[in-house]
Formats: structure tokens, sequence, C-alpha cells
């Protein structure tokens, strides 16, 4: 698997970088699909699912960079229409770009879809926003559980062995400091990345390299 997980999109020239390293070759000639489910557990979270598929989310960069072509997975349609209708679509794209929202229903909704059962297999880049990336690790602490899935709990899908505080200092969310994220990795069972907007987590095969710059800290079981 080759996974981006950010906490705020394509946000510097590095973050773009490591991007296009994953891709092996330019923005223009890849073809994407995004995902925004995981926006309609907050909120006006349709509002959020607009802006993320339309590019109109200046602050959190993803649909709008520029791709060769654009399509919407919505993974709460899946179960009701049949696999050859969209496995061979997410078979055959170079990237799937996964919106921020609620963690819980997205990892939810990606194991409802059976999507998540095909992701170690795909060839597509994985790029995440903040929700987006936090389902990736085996759970999401009790601090981030915001809609609950039927079996209760804060497991996600475990694809990475480490969890992710998105968001580090960022001035809209005041309870997010550093101590806070201290905190919340006290409660985790595996190792924690506290991560600010302009910082992102490459995965390849298992390796894990932090990208950013900006600021971010490790912390450990």
């Amino acid at each position: 698997m080759k996974l981006l997980l950010t906490s705020a999109g394509i946000k510097n020239a590095t973050i773009h970088n490591a991007l296009l390293d994953l891709l092996g070759k330019p923005i223009a000639e890849c073809n994407a699909l995004c995902i925004p489910t995981a926006s309609y557990a907050l909120r006006n979270g349709s509002g959020m699912a607009w802006g993320f598929i339309s590019g109109q989310e200046p602050d959190c960069p993803m649909c709008e960079l520029g791709w060769k072509s654009l399509g919407v997975l919505e993974l709460t349609a899946l179960p009701s229409i049949g696999e050859d209708r969209w496995v061979p679509m997410v078979q055959e794209t170079d990237v799937l770009l996964v919106n921020g929202g609620d963690p819980l229903y997205l990892s939810y909704w990606m194991r409802q879809s059976g999507l998540a059962d095909l992701l170690p297999s795909l060839r597509a880049v994985y790029v995440g926003l903040s929700a987006g990336s936090m389902v990736m690790a085996p759970n999401i602490g009790q601090d981030f559980v915001g809609w609950t899935p039927p079996t209760g709990g804060d497991e996600t899908l475990g694809l990475v062995d480490f969890a992710i505080f998105p968001h580090l200092d960022h001035e809209m969310l005041p309870e997010n400091t550093m101590a806070g994220a201290e905190r919340w990795a006290a409660r985790m069972r595996v190792p924690a990345y506290a991560i600010n907007d302009e910082t992102a987590i490459k995965v390849v095969d298992g390796a894990v390299e932090v990208i950013s710059e900006g600021h971010w800290k490790l912390f450990t079981p």
C-alpha cells in the first residue's frame, strides 16, 4: 500500500512533492476518485461534502489539484449496487482522495461497502485528510469519538500500526494543543503521531516517513 496521511490535504510544496513521488507521474496524468462519506456525520456535512468534491476548500487542497479526471465514490451507495459497477473503477484509478469528517462513520462505511477489504490490494495511492487519515489506525481514542458505530468502541481499520492526532495547535481548535495530544496519546495502545496541518505521514509497504514543513511529535506507549 502507498498512503499519504495528511491533517489538512496537500498544504505545501513538501507534501505536494511527496504525493508526486508516490504517484510516479504528474497529477495532470492521474485519474482520481474522491470519497466524501466521512463528512455526513457532522453538522453541515452535506455542505462540507460539496466543498470537498467541488474543490472549494482552499484550506484543505485535495480535489482542486488538477487531476486528469475526478469521480465521486460514495461509500453509502455501494452496498446497494453490484460490485461489477464499482470495483473495477477503484482497481483502475490512480488515487483515492478521502475527506475528513467522522472517522468512525467512515470506518463503518468502508467496511459495509467492501472497500476496506480491497484497500490492501489496490495500486492506487491513498490520500487521507484528517478523518480520512485517522481511519487507517487501529483505533482513534475516546477524545475523537462522535458518531457511534452499532458495536460501540473506537476501533478503525488497523491498516497501519499507529494512531493520528490531526490539526495540532490549530487556531480554530483550542483543545488541540500539544498537552492535549499528550494526554490522548497516553491512553493509546499504539505509537501515536500528533501532526499539524503542514505535516503528513507517508507510508509505503509499512515504512513510515514524516513529511513536514510544520511541527509534529511521536508518542510511544
